[in-house]
């Protein structure tokens, strides 16, 4: 069964960093892509970043590119989303998410989509203060 336990939250100064982390078991962990994504109060969730299986291909969200930084620790089974600069319109709860991978798969734009993750996490509430 897989599960993914986000960790890392909390409130910070506008300007501040943050360092999520995702904490994967049920699977090998390097097999399969990774995505974080984000939900404001009153607002649809959004995608954040996404990183695939092997060598780690990215995408982010116009929005937090040059500030975040996703990646993942294979030998951890870790995924991290590195937070900088952040904004008070960061603010929302953060999920990291996985695919089944099941068949043939391609890293494509696509996999900023909501329906490419099967499985996610809890949440963790990030708060950005001004």
């Amino acid at each position: 069964q897989v599960q993914l336990a986000e960790s890392g939250g909390g409130l910070v100064q506008a300007g501040g960093s943050l360092r999520l982390s995702c904490a994967a078991s049920g699977r090998t962990f390097s097999n399969y892509a990774m995505g974080w994504f984000r939900q404001a109060p009153g607002k649809e969730r959004e995608f954040v970043a996404a990183i695939s299986w092997g060598i780690g291909g990215t995408y982010y969200a116009d929005s937090v590119r040059g500030r975040f930084t996703i990646s993942r620790d294979n030998a951890k089974n870790t995924l991290y989303l590195q937070m900088n600069s952040l904004k008070p319109e960061d603010t929302a709860v953060y999920y990291c998410a996985t695919e089944r991978g099941t068949g043939i798969r391609r890293w494509e734009l696509a996999y900023v989509k909501e329906y490419k993750y099967d499985y996610w996490g809890q949440g963790t509430q990030v708060t950005v203060s001004s």
